[in-house]
């Protein structure tokens, strides 16, 4: 157990590098180490597990947590929290400290400007893969591009879209 929990503790560490727009843009890495490289699940299970950490409150990483109970229950929940949040957390106390002394570098500004797009680029990534792993059929494809075209058009609020797909699956619409 103790090596399973370091394995986890490593491999989700590491991960935090390429952590650009957060948890949800990790999803895609995320899911080739614990599905495709660890078969620590499978690719229903990833999708249920993202899905139950999205409808509740809570940050974003809970979705960690839920795949380290998967992994090795509570200590692996705990273990994997730790992971996802520690180690670039104390990157980030030192390295902005800094930060400010370089304002006016040329090199500080393409840095962020070239962090957005992959922030984006990761996103859309990581909403291509669940939705492949939740195995959508044509009208979920659909459902998924008229409610993608919705929020990119309209100001609604997100449960108004959590809602519709819930009645469209209620009603076997999908």
């Amino acid at each position: 157990m103790i090596a399973l929990l370091a394995d986890l503790f490593l491999q989700l560490s590491i991960l935090t590098v390429v952590a650009f727009g957060g948890i949800t843009a990790m999803l895609p890495e995320l899911h080739r180490l614990v599905v495709e490289q660890r078969h620590w699940m499978d690719d229903t299970t990833f999708a249920h597990l993202f899905a139950i950490a999205q409808a509740a409150p809570g940050p974003n990483l809970l979705v960690v947590s839920l795949i380290g109970w998967k992994v090795a229950g509570i200590a692996g929940a705990i273990v994997a929290t730790l992971a996802i949040s520690l180690p670039m957390s104390v990157v980030i106390f030192f390295l902005f400290r800094h930060w400010e002394r370089f304002r006016d570098a040329p090199w500080r500004d393409a840095i962020q400007t070239g962090v957005a797009p992959l922030a984006v680029g990761l996103v859309c990534a990581s909403g291509w893969m669940i939705a492949a792993s939740a195995g959508l059929d044509a009208r979920g494809v659909a459902l998924t591009a008229v409610c993608t075209a919705l929020m990119l058009t309209r100001r609604w609020h997100p449960l108004w879209y959590i809602g519709a797909g819930a009645a469209a699956g209620a009603f076997g619409l999908v």
